[in-house]
């Protein structure tokens, strides 16, 4: 089984958007701001990915720490909900573990994040739509919205 990391969440797991408290609520313990560095936020139809660029800026989001208990549970319904399966080439998102800097203190932490996969990546470097400040709940005033 993988370590029990916790979640960085970007997107609409976010407090106040739709998935939070479809998904979330209940099963966490902690939710605290944070930010991915090295990465790029691009708009979705509704939703955003992040894509790793390094030295490309920062996401904002939240790391979730999943109740111990509730923590088997909560990784496959995100599996589920991002459409993720290991290994298989048709993913929209990967999940991989990378260190996810706390608001709180600046410390690194580990985490779980669904990151745009290599053809989604790819088209969306192309001919994407950054999302201004990497910031999916200020993407209203992001131009174009």
């Amino acid at each position: 089984m993988s370590p029990q990391l916790p979640f960085f969440v970007y997107g609409t797991l976010r407090p106040g958007e739709v998935n939070h408290g479809l998904f979330l609520r209940g099963r966490t313990r902690a939710e605290e701001p944070g930010r991915l560095t090295g990465s790029a936020l691009y708009a979705g139809p509704g939703y955003p990915y992040a894509v790793e660029a390094p030295g490309a800026g920062e996401v904002c989001g939240e790391l979730v720490t999943a109740m111990p208990e509730r923590y088997a549970e909560l990784l496959v319904a995100l599996d589920r909900l991002e459409e993720y399966a290991a290994g298989d080439p048709r993913n929209l998102y990967e999940r991989v573990e990378r260190a996810v800097r706390r608001d709180a203190d600046g410390v690194l932490v580990r985490a779980w994040v669904y990151v745009a996969a290599p053809a989604v990546a790819a088209r969306l470097r192309a001919r994407g739509r950054p999302i201004e400040g990497g910031d999916w709940l200020l993407r209203s005033s992001s131009p174009g919205r």
